[in-house]
């Protein structure tokens, strides 16, 4: 059992058929989680990994523009 970072409920998952990256769901509000370490199990909103990923590539893509303008 592990708990469900969104809304707390238990989820009744066997560990030993996870693998860090795999998308799971939450039987009690349906949200999608990311297994993000195994060993214990962690899960993650993947909601919210999505959301970091875009802010780190905007800010990423702010840093090259950045460093071409620097450049010219």
């Amino acid at each position: 059992m592990v708990e469900c970072p969104v809304c707390d409920g238990k989820i009744d998952v066997d560990e030993e058929d996870v693998d860090e990256g795999d998308t799971i769901s939450c039987d009690e509000c349906g949200a999608a989680l990311k297994v993000v370490g195994t060993e214990p199990l962690e899960l993650e909103s993947a909601e919210d990994l999505e959301e970091d990923e875009e802010e780190e590539d905007a800010f990423l893509e702010e840093e090259e523009e950045d460093a071409d303008e620097d450049w010219k």
